[in-house]
Order: C-alpha cells, then structure tokens, then sequence
C-alpha cells in the first residue's frame, strides 16, 4: 500500500527515530528503545499513548479501540485514503512528542512550537502538559520543603 511507505518515510526522517520491522508484519519506529508506533503492510497504524491521551482520542473519534488490547493505552488508526496518511502522522506525531520532550533541552519551549504546529486543541495540551518535563530553573525557583 502506497500510503504505508509515505508514513514510514515521514517518520524515519524525524530525529532520534529508528525503523525496525515489527513482529507481526510492517514496521515499528522507536525513539531511543520506546516504540511511537507502528504501521502495518495493510495500512493499521498501532500507538501507544496514556490511558486520558487515548481515552480523549477515542471520545473525539480521532482513533479506535486497538483491536487485540483494547483496554489499554493503545489506538488503531486505518489508512484507506490521502486525507488518513495526514491524520496517521498527527498521531503518531503525538506518541513521538511525550519522549522528545524529555529529551529537549528546553521541553518548554518545544511543546509549545509542537502544539502549534499539531494545532493542539487546548484539551490535548492540558492532557500533554504533564509530559513536559521542568527544566534546571524550574526546579531551581520552586520553593525547598521544610
């Protein structure tokens, strides 16, 4: 399927992501050794995500249920046309955003150029929000416990 490459083409040129073939057919990207998702040969995008980020997904009708482990944080998302290929990458976008922000040297500063250029509603930032990690100053300017 035309439409799988082009994800996958997509995300290999995001930094820090590797592409692996995933165990049950397609292709898995990691950051570092966590999985952001997968994509398989049929055009099912598989993410993980937290428990409140998938719950919302799934409530907006954004993503569905992940057909073998429903009751988890994980989504499927189906590519069957152009305008899905746009919306698989958003997510997945999503999955990729919570590990760069640990990694960024100021996390600040990139959820909020990456919740802009997501068009994040101000829902899925307050849900993202607790991904961001506090910088050294932060840290530093809250006060010392007694």
């Amino acid at each position: 399927m035309k439409y799988v490459k082009r994800v996958e083409d997509v995300m290999s040129g995001w930094p820090d992501v590797s592409a692996h073939p995933h165990r049950f057919g397609g292709t898995e990207f990691l950051f570092g050794a966590a999985e952001i998702g997968h994509v398989h040969t049929n055009g099912v995008v598989d993410i993980p995500f937290p428990r409140s980020v998938r719950d919302a997904l799934l409530a907006d009708g954004l993503a569905e249920e992940h057909l073998w482990v429903p009751n988890s944080g994980w989504i499927t998302f189906r590519i069957r046309c152009e305008e899905d290929l746009d919306h698989a990458v958003w997510l997945i976008r999503l999955s990729y955003l919570r590990y760069v922000l640990k990694a960024a040297a100021d996390p600040r500063k990139v959820f909020e150029q990456e919740s802009e250029q997501l068009h994040l509603s101000p829902r899925f930032k307050s849900l993202l929000e607790p991904f961001v990690p506090m910088t050294a100053k932060q840290v530093s300017a809250e006060p010392i416990p007694a």
